[in-house]
């Protein structure tokens, strides 16, 4: 990937989104003055299947859906099920400002995850794709305090 200088103004989210998603590709920058842009053929980047998860929500998340996390997120990068929030690996910046902001600490860095949470990488892949974005904070589920702190959730996971 070539990153060229000087060329007018840019969104910085849309330039870290697009060497984010391009993680298999080498960056050359073609100076060193400030402000660089992408190339006009450069515009959209697709994700790479090599390119890792960044932020992965767990089992946690499941019938609580605390809504805390959206708020704090730059790139409006969570996806909102019936009972569970997932991360779209296609919009996250890896900034992990939301990590901290989860009341069940469900959002972890993928090298953080135990053994048993690695599956939700997938998962979280695999629902971003359908369910829409959530950009606003909303109320938590009903019963949400009463789940909060039960493990083993994944079966009652609502698609």
């Amino acid at each position: 990937m070539r990153i060229a200088a000087n060329q007018g103004p840019v969104r910085w989210m849309n330039l870290l989104r697009t060497l984010r998603t391009n993680c298999d590709s080498p960056v050359t920058v073609l100076n060193d003055l400030p402000f660089p842009r992408l190339e006009s053929e450069l515009t959209s980047a697709p994700q790479t299947p090599d390119c890792p998860m960044t932020h992965v929500v767990t089992e946690s998340c499941i019938r609580c859906k605390y809504t805390d996390c959206v708020d704090v997120c730059p790139v409006d990068c969570f996806r909102e099920g019936p009972n569970m929030l997932v991360i779209d690996p296609d919009e996250c910046i890896d900034c992990a400002v939301c990590i901290p902001e989860c009341p069940v600490n469900a959002i972890k860095a993928e090298e953080d995850l135990d053994p048993n949470e690695v599956r939700f990488t997938a998962l979280n892949l695999e629902l971003a794709r359908g369910w829409p974005s959530i950009t606003r904070t909303k109320p938590s589920l009903p019963d949400a305090d009463d789940w909060k702190d039960v493990s083993e959730k994944l079966q009652h996971l609502a698609r």
